[in-house]
């Protein structure tokens, strides 16, 4: 099969597509034949090997949908040509943290295409339980494009944030996928929504896919009409993904009793916190890591309704990954870049 194999660090330039041998499900696994793998920050870090646990050589990839192609030992209730949608964190462990859906926490928590071969090639082998059907009439590049930032959103805002409705909810960084997400899924919880981004064509983006508010990080003081438009209360909710390069702006503009919830560091993993502040004011600060495969179930139906929608920026064929991974790091992308394999 054809795939994109990763055998060292580096930019864009080490991912080569080549021909490796097709895997074989192993047992409680099925093959399937990628129609559409997204990407996600998390591919940049997997090719740049930020942590010891990414394995090289790996095929990169994490946000699947395809058809079952292979049935391996132990596994019912899928068969030969069923649309899925591959959850893709997993763990093998019978943890109290496994039963319980959420993998993250288990010792054993594993991403496909992180710490196992992912979907960018034209076969991945996966665990069964991590196949939810892919609703009908649902498109292959937009079913890829839920799974890691609209699951991650939403676990961050309802199960780590409890967003109330009639909440006001900050959502930094909006033309990324989990910001693009966050602005439509606190929508539908019934929040107010305030978004930040850094240029006027990315402020028109995410009015469109719900935004009440939009703020320009480059020439808006944020915290100060954040504390504007709430009456001097501040936000809610804030959610972040980049950690150091928008702590402060985060933690200035966040309420007393507000709940700041993290996925990621992509701005930067050390910061300063004022304890005496935090606690002075009963805020929290949460961290969030993907979410559940009932919330993924959730999205997919949603998504067939036409009530959440992802936003994805560009399509790449497999041959073009160089290219993706380029744009996937361009400060003019808004939203997810996917891979189209069949």
């Amino acid at each position: 099969m054809k795939a994109v194999w990763i055998t060292e660090k580096g930019g864009p330039e080490v991912l080569t597509v080549r021909e490796v041998p097709t895997p074989a499900p192993g047992d409680g696994e099925v093959l399937v034949a990628v129609h559409a793998c997204a990407l996600n920050h998390l591919d940049v870090w997997v090719r740049m090997g930020s942590r010891p646990t990414f394995p090289r050589p790996i095929i990169p990839g994490s946000d699947i949908a395809g058809t079952v192609h292979a049935i391996g030992p132990g596994v019912s209730g899928l068969s030969a040509g069923n649309e899925v949608v591959v959850f893709p964190g997993y763990s093998t462990s019978r943890s109290r943290e496994r039963l319980t859906g959420y993998d993250v926490i288990a010792r054993d928590f594993g991403i496909i295409g992180a710490n196992r071969h992912g979907g960018c090639a034209e076969f991945v082998a996966v665990p069964a339980d991590n196949c939810l059907p892919k609703p009908r009439g649902l498109a292959w590049d937009v079913a890829a494009a839920l799974p890691v930032t609209f699951v991650t959103a939403w676990h961050m805002l309802g199960a780590r944030a409890g967003l109330q409705p009639g909440e006001t909810v900050l959502v930094q960084s909006a033309g990324s996928g989990v910001g693009a997400a966050a602005i439509q899924i606190a929508r539908l919880m019934g929040a107010r929504v305030i978004a930040t981004t850094g240029s006027p064509e990315k402020m028109v983006h995410a009015r469109k896919i719900g935004a009440d508010v939009v703020l320009n990080y480059r020439t808006d003081d944020v915290p100060a009409r954040v504390r504007e438009l709430t009456d001097g209360r501040g936000a809610d909710v804030v959610l972040d993904h980049n950690g150091a390069s928008t702590w402060e702006t985060s933690t200035a503009s966040l309420a007393r009793g507000g709940r700041l919830v993290i996925c990621g560091t992509t701005g930067g993993a050390e910061v300063k916190v004022n304890l005496a502040f935090i606690y002075f004011q009963a805020q929290s600060i949460v961290g969030s890591t993907l979410g559940t495969r009932a919330e993924l179930a959730t999205i997919l139906d949603l998504a067939a309704r036409g009530r959440l929608t992802p936003v994805i920026d560009r399509r790449f064929p497999l041959d073009q990954i160089r290219q993706a991974h380029e744009y996937l790091e361009s400060p003019d992308r808004f939203g997810k870049v996917v891979i189209t394999i069949r």
